[in-house]
């Protein structure tokens, strides 16, 4: 586990930045650094960038965007102010106590994500970035929420109906009801997966890389979405469906369709993660956990799985 001095710094900094300016800013960040990556991925076939900047301390968003999260649950403790908006830039409250919180979440973030990579299988074969942002925002709900992990509605109802969305709890309203998610996943997945075969195939270099093209695409778009329009959130589904298409890709030979088709499969899988744990877990909580987190590291792990044992078995 490569744990060092600087990039404990860098992680303390990235905290501090991202509830500075707001979580969702912070992320918006990570997609435009993203992007950054790629085109030095393919100019030099380095990917040190989106290792290290993109993902790393400062702009991964199992920091900066963590840091924000956090920080803006302990405001909402402490000042009053609303725990769940995570686009508040929190510099703007004058309360230093909250931006160190941001930054101590920061390298809680940089420091949990270094465990998760080395656990035996699981590490290699999930997102341990995403993993490690729903931990943080969980030891954020139950350090500075009231509401518990699974917070129901206020309906009285039982059993799943009391996980539905209200007036007063939901996630992304235009796109909770099945059919309109549906057709969401599966284009979504469709254009990443048919974006992450074709950059493969004509810039090799991207390997193992491929699949965050349109995740960057999705998390740049959100800065629609903090200017007030109501944007689709959707690097939940395009990171998993970039995943699935080029990991099943050398599975099917020369049919590569097939494999575009695998990842609007996955995109849809991502789609509807990402709405299952809104409502048990974010829509009618104090505090921010993050759907698309939850529904990235569930997802690529089955990918990443199910890529691992088609071909021992065939």
């Amino acid at each position: 586990m490569d744990i060092d001095l600087i990039s404990i710094l860098g992680a303390a900094a990235g905290g501090f930045f991202g509830a500075a300016i707001g979580g969702l800013h912070a992320f918006i960040f990570t997609g435009f650094m993203v992007l950054t990556g790629f085109a030095v991925l393919i100019g030099s076939g380095d990917a040190a960038f989106l290792g290290d900047v993109a993902f790393g301390p400062v702009f991964g968003p199992h920091i900066a965007f963590a840091g924000g999260v956090a920080a803006v649950a302990y405001a909402g403790r402490r000042y009053g102010t609303n725990a769940r908006d995570i686009a508040l830039p929190l510099a703007s409250l004058a309360k230093p106590d909250v931006l160190l919180v941001g930054a101590g979440f920061g390298v809680l973030g940089y420091l949990i994500q270094k465990v998760v990579a080395i656990i035996p299988w699981f590490g290699a074969n999930t997102d341990s970035v995403a993993f490690t942002v729903i931990i943080s925002a969980i030891v954020a709900r139950l350090a500075f929420g009231k509401k518990g992990l699974f917070p129901r509605n206020d309906s009285g109802k039982s059993g799943w109906a009391a996980y539905e969305p209200t007036e007063t709890g939901r996630w992304v309203e235009h796109q909770e009801r099945f059919g309109p998610l549906t057709v969401l996943g599966v284009f979504a997945g469709l254009l990443a997966a048919f974006a992450a075969v074709t950059v493969l195939e004509a810039y090799p270099q991207v390997a193992g890389n491929a699949q965050v093209l349109m995740f960057g695409v999705s998390a740049v778009s959100l800065a629609f979405a903090s200017a007030g329009h109501p944007m689709p959130v959707t690097h939940h589904i395009t990171l998993p469906a970039g995943l699935g298409a080029v990991t099943f890709l050398p599975l099917v030979g020369e049919m590569t369709w097939l494999a575009v088709v695998i990842g609007a499969v996955v995109g849809l899988i991502g789609a509807l993660l990402g709405e299952l744990f809104a409502r048990i877990s974010l829509s009618h909580g104090d505090t921010h956990i993050d759907p698309p987190a939850f529904a990235i590291f569930p997802a690529t792990t089955l990918v990443l799985g199910l890529g691992a044992l088609i071909p021992a078995v065939a």
